[in-house]
């Protein structure tokens, strides 16, 4: 997902190309999941971020494009368009790895074991190591009497929704704000 408009980080460049230690993060986020048990990637795309759509073109992703009417709303679209299962994470993870979709994908496929099929999955984690790290908390929900909050990696396949809570600081790092951007620089291979 590389269509939105990135209002809360401001600056002149859109957010999914925003560099972090050199490098656009919708390209780190691309390189984890081409290393990653994912088949094909997809970059979605929205009017909003007409440079980033020329971007992972030229990167030669293959490209969703979407209408910009918000995240659930490209999502939904995205969907349409690619099929289930699918896993799903957000541009502005930049210090996303290989072994986080991994993970998921693995979550995923466990927790199906149990209906013949591929449970969906949202990979958190505990907005306590978010604060601790100093980065932005936006949303959050209790889940088994602890507050944790969604990291933008997702696997979307079944009705049976599961919660893998990972306590990875590299995941937890997503690039909202001037104050995430400059905790990502300090974090980055």
């Amino acid at each position: 997902m590389c269509g939105g408009q990135g209002t809360r980080l401001g600056g002149e460049t859109e957010k999914p190309l925003v560099r972090v230690c050199g490098v656009p993060m919708v390209d780190r986020v691309a390189t984890a999941l081409r290393q990653s048990r994912v088949e094909t990637v997809h970059a979605v795309v929205s009017p909003d971020a007409p440079e980033t759509a020329q971007h992972v073109r030229e990167k030669r992703l293959s490209v969703v494009e979407t209408a910009g009417e918000g995240y659930v709303s490209d999502l939904t679209d995205a969907l349409e368009a690619v099929g289930k299962p699918v896993v799903t994470v957000a541009a502005d993870l930049p210090l996303l790895a290989a072994e986080h979709v991994d993970s998921a994908i693995e979550t995923a496929n466990a927790a199906g074991e149990q209906m013949d099929g591929i449970a969906s999955v949202t990979v958190c984690v505990p907005a306590n190591l978010k604060r601790r790290l100093g980065v932005s908390v936006d949303t959050t929900f209790e889940h088994e009497g602890e507050e944790i909050a969604p990291t933008g990696l997702n696997v979307v396949a079944g009705a049976t929704d599961t919660v893998q809570l990972t306590y990875d600081d590299r995941i937890a790092v997503n690039v909202n704000r001037p104050t995430d951007l400059e905790l990502a620089e300090e974090r980055c291979d």
